[in-house]
């Protein structure tokens, strides 16, 4: 079984930024300033009552971290794009002004934890509806001096500063939302990076969908594929799923298979949706 994905924590990892680059994205492992551990890597709020949020400093050094609030829409395949203060729509606009957070800056020696405290002040005559933003947690580059001696050739010296970043989504359910989702369309896709399973995962209702995806084989008890984190946000009702898989997986999937999306252990984990298929 391939299992991919983890809910429970979420890893800040190098990125190399340039003068201005004012993008802050995980990517591969590093060792360099430090490490960010965040968890839960999700918060779900009903409008009411607060929670917090761990930070840990897994790096040998100590680091400082700047922690602001972000809008973000999720596309038909899935990708997170960022939402500027001008684009941002009515419920963007509310969501970003009904959270609180503190604090909003903290400097963490290594493997020394924080608590970030997170509350709601919802305004009077919200309408009912789910309301998201994303925590961003940004490294602060250690300030270093500057050298008063001329590059060699006498040209312009550009110096590179690794940056460490995470977001996660901070979700706002006002009201009594429900919602239910559909799987369709399965395939396998083959591309210059290798193979994929494929399928359609539709949403409809008033809130987003968010678990794992089992796929099965008939009469196999143990599943072929576990990938947890799947989501479906409100601001869309269909997005496509993309999961790269191995060829021993792929030549596994052929033929009949079961592909049921489940809610996280986290919110009980019932099943939302689950459909019977044949990959050819």
């Amino acid at each position: 079984m391939t299992i991919i994905g983890n809910n429970r924590f979420s890893k800040a990892r190098l990125g190399l930024a340039a003068l201005a680059l004012t993008a802050i994205t995980p990517l591969a492992p590093a060792q360099a300033a430090g490490d960010l551990l965040v968890a839960p890597t999700r918060v779900v709020l009903d409008g009411q009552r607060g929670t917090e949020v761990i930070l840990n400093n897994i790096g040998s050094e100590t680091a400082t971290y700047r922690i602001s609030l972000e809008l973000r829409r999720m596309t038909t395949d899935g990708r997170l794009e960022d939402v500027s203060e001008e684009e941002a729509n009515a419920i963007e606009q509310a969501a970003k002004a009904m959270i609180r957070y503190a604090p909003r800056r903290v400097t963490l020696p290594p493997n020394q934890p924080q608590a970030i405290r997170l509350g709601v002040r919802a305004p009077e005559g919200l309408a009912d509806g789910e309301y998201r933003v994303h925590l961003l947690f940004r490294a602060i580059p250690e300030a270093r001096s500057v050298t008063d001696a001329p590059p060699p050739d006498g040209g312009l010296t550009i110096a590179l500063t690794p940056i460490y970043g995470v977001t996660i989504p901070i979700i706002v359910r006002y009201g009594n939302l429900q919602a239910t989702a559909a799987i369709a369309n399965g395939r396998l896709e083959t591309d210059v990076e290798g193979q994929s399973f494929a399928f359609d995962l539709s949403r409809t209702g008033d809130r987003s969908t968010y678990g794992e995806i089992r796929i099965t084989k008939p009469g196999v008890a143990e599943p072929v594929m576990v990938v947890r984190g799947i989501a479906v946000y409100p601001e869309i009702a269909k997005r496509t799923v993309s999961l790269p898989v191995p060829p021993e997986i792929a030549a596994q999937l052929n033929g009949p298979v079961s592909v049921a999306y489940y809610e996280s252990a986290n919110d009980g984990g019932a099943l939302i949706t689950k459909t019977d298929m044949v990959i050819r």
